[in-house]
């Protein structure tokens, strides 16, 4: 063999790794074994233990085997058994219909002879009694009878017998009935309708029933209208008279329901209320229809309906012609008419649902017919004559009561009155009064629609009307007294070409303006109240709101959080009006004061500043003289909006002036001295903390009382956190520049 091409480095190193190979699985196998020799002892202990177990396992194969023959014998006779039973339960069924078949023969007879018996002698009962039972059979299977038997003939001519009688009777009893009606025996009314069911004629027996309860019910309510039309002036009903009508309408209707429901109930079988419904509701409709007609036509309705929408169209567009305004007052009495009357509807709607939703769900199983009912029960409230003149009162209330709410607060505001003991004027007392009445007459219709809508046109009247005149009273300021003669001369200048300067002019603009602040702040309050009285009312008077209606009513009350916006913005705007004319000409020579006393002191000199009248003693005196004149006036929350102010003014102007000041280490003293007084003086006169506001000043007087420079470092350093600095480090070293101890190189060296 020729090796030419071959290299036996090659061939040697291919063997060379099979051997590798051979000898990792020699270890490989070795290891197997090693571990299969370690578990020798254990295994063979496991064998032994399964050779104990065999002699147990063919006992239980035996008894297994045993079991299974057991069973499957058993399976066999109950097999044979319940073929047996199939069998008896086959012929048992066959012997029952052999019965019903026998039992409704006989019963057959019976009625055959007996319902024409029954006709003879007037006894309608029981002849209605045998067709009932005639009824109730199964004519197929009478039929089947009829062919299986010999005497088919006998059986074809009773059935024709109970079929002719059937008929009979219904013609009978139908005249019966409509000649009771005729002569108003309720006995035989009664007695017949109780019939009607017998002889398979359920909707017919409710229809005439129904229609001679609606014949009652027309001649009551017309008598009730007629003498609601005829109802003199001088009547103390005559401003509900048509309201009382409906009610009364309303009563003898549930009245009538609540009478026969147990008739229907007895005789007709659960389910079958909402068809008489269905025909009292027309003629509910039709008597609704003459009522509202009828007090439409007395109150005026249409014409001061046209009248308001001619008022508001001519405001709207500026034109003021001498159309006479119909007064709130005369609106007021129909307006709770009109509520009273939308009112008794819903709970006409709501009496009428609860009757017939009852009397589905006792009287039907069938979920879908169920829904069916309920479906139409709902079509019969929303297309009813009744669900339209509920929407037309709720339209022109709503009208009403919107004309009403913006006609009485702009009467209210024109007839604004100050009282001396009072920071208030009657405006705001009246305005909320009225406001709080148009919500609760809103809530006493019952719809959460109109409530939302007058709630709405609440909040516009209250944001818009009511704060307008707020923010214009404010607008013409507060005369402080404190003026240079530039500001004098312009003052005096606007006041003549605005002819507003009278004498006592000063002192009555200062009056008008902060009782409009106090209005303004009081108003707020009264805003919150509302609220909270609100919702508790509308809670009690719709306990059974849906998700969405209580999405739709939160929304609603949202609007009212604006009007508290707006008030605050009044607020702010007049407190602003304060601080440009009161505070800032008063504050500022004030504090100015400051740079006249020199703050580079001497021992000697710093005993004669103490001991003499110091710049905070004049601040705080000068302070008291300025809060004391507002304290009374004001409302406590005004007051203490004021003291902020004046508070921020004073920190403010006081910053700048120290920044203007030299100061040795016993001026610093004086400094850090005098803002704790002024500080502690503010603050205890006050509800709220001012020593926030006093924090730059506070550390100003800190740095500025160091004994040395570099004490800075322990209080910027401070690692407690006692001390949160509102001075930046530039700031902190223009403060120590005000020190004429401390070097400007060292200050500059200072890293913070």
């Amino acid at each position: 063999m020729s090796t030419e091409g071959i290299s036996f480095p090659d061939i040697e190193q291919e063997c060379f790794q099979e051997l590798e190979k051979l000898k990792l699985e020699e270890e490989s196998l070795v290891n197997e074994l090693n571990g299969m020799l370690n578990q020798q002892t254990y295994i063979e202990d496991k064998i032994k233990s399964l050779s104990l177990l065999i002699p147990t396992l063919k006992v239980i194969k035996y008894e297994a085997s045993d079991l299974v023959n057991t069973i499957n014998d058993i399976s066999d006779s109950s097999e044979k058994i319940s073929s047996k039973i199939r069998q008896l339960d086959t012929a048992r069924g066959r012997v029952d219909e052999c019965l019903l078949r026998v039992n409704d023969l006989i019963d057959l007879e019976i009625c055959s002879q007996g319902v024409q018996q029954a006709i003879l002698h007037l006894d309608y009962e029981k002849g209605a009694a045998h067709v009932h039972r005639f009824l109730s059979m199964d004519q197929s299977l009478l039929k089947r009878t009829a062919n299986d038997i010999n005497n088919m003939s006998d059986t074809l001519k009773s059935v024709r017998t109970l079929q002719e009688a059937a008929a009979q009777l219904r013609a009978i009893v139908e005249h019966k009935f409509n000649e009771a009606v005729n002569n108003e025996d309720l006995g035989s009314i009664e007695r017949f309708f109780k019939i009607f069911p017998l002889l398979g004629m359920h909707e017919e027996g409710i229809k005439n029933f129904c229609t001679f309860l609606r014949t009652k019910i027309a001649l009551t309510a017309d008598k009730n209208l007629k003498s609601a039309i005829i109802t003199p002036l001088a009547d103390k009903r005559y401003p509900i008279v048509f309201a009382d009508t409906l009610i009364l309408l309303f009563e003898g209707l549930a009245r009538v329901i609540d009478t026969h429901q147990p008739l229907f109930e007895t005789y007709y079988g659960p389910g079958k209320l909402i068809s008489a419904v269905s025909i009292l509701q027309k003629e509910c409709d039709k008597q609704i229809k003459r009522i509202v007609f009828e007090w439409s036509k007395a109150r005026q309705i249409q014409k001061k309906a046209q009248q308001i929408s001619e008022l508001s169209r001519m405001t709207s567009s500026g034109s003021f012609n001498k159309l006479e305004k119909i007064d709130p007052k005369d609106l007021d009495i129909l307006i709770g008419e009109i509520t009273l009357m939308h009112f008794r509807c819903e709970l006409y709607i709501k009496f009428i649902q609860r009757k017939v939703l009852a009397d589905v769900e006792v009287g039907i199983t069938d979920s879908e017919q169920k829904i069916k009912q309920t479906k139409s029960l709902e079509q019969l409230v929303l297309n009813s004559e009744m669900t339209q003149c509920k929407h037309d009162l709720l339209s022109h209330y709503l009208r009403f009561e919107q004309y009403f709410m913006e006609e009485s607060v702009a009467k209210a505001v024109t007839m604004d009155a100050v009282e001396a003991s009072l920071q208030t004027s009657s405006m705001v007392d009246d305005t909320f009064f009225i406001i709080r009445k148009c919500i609760r007459r809103s809530i006493s219709t019952g719809s959460l629609d109109g409530i939302c809508v007058t709630i709405n046109n609440a909040c516009r009247v209250l944001e818009n009307d009511y704060c307008d005149v707020l923010k214009t009273r404010l607008k013409q300021g507060y005369p402080s007294g404190y003026l240079d003669l530039t500001q004098a001369y312009n003052v005096l200048q606007n006041s003549f070409q605005q002819g507003r300067l009278q004498p006592g002019d000063t002192e009555q603009s200062r009056t008008a303006f902060i009782i409009a602040l106090n209005n303004a702040d009081t108003s707020t309050e009264y805003v919150t109240a509302l609220v909270d009285s609100i919702i508790k009312e509308i809670e009690a008077a719709c306990p059974n709101m849906t998700v969405k209606e209580q999405g739709k009513l939160e929304s609603c009350l949202s609007g009212i959080s604006g009007v508290s916006a707006r008030l605050t913005e009044i607020i702010d705007y007049g407190l602003q009006q304060l601080k440009s004319t009161v505070i800032k000409p008063r504050v500022n020579p004030w504090v100015d004061n400051f740079l006249n006393f020199s703050h580079q002191l001497t021992e000697d000199e710093l005993s004669s500043y103490e001991a003499g009248e110091s710049f905070a003693q004049t601040l705080i005196m000068n302070l008291e003289t300025l809060l004391s004149s507002f304290k009374d006036i004001l409302t406590s929350n005004n007051y203490d909006n004021f003291i902020q102010v004046l508070t921020s003014e004073v920190t403010q102007r006081f910053e700048k002036v120290i920044m203007k000041t030299q100061f040795n280490r016993l001026g610093g003293l004086i400094l850090d001295k005098e803002v704790r007084s002024v500080a502690g003086y503010i603050t205890a006169g006050t509800c709220w903390s001012a020593r926030d506001q006093f924090a730059r000043l506070t550390q100003i007087a800190t740095v500025l009382n160091f004994d040395h420079m570099d004490e800075i470092n322990e209080y910027w350093g401070n690692a407690d956190g006692a001390i949160t600095w509102r001075l930046t480090p530039t700031e902190i070293k223009a403060v120590l520049n005000l020190r004429t101890d401390f070097k400007s190189e060292d200050i500059k060296r200072l890293r913070l």
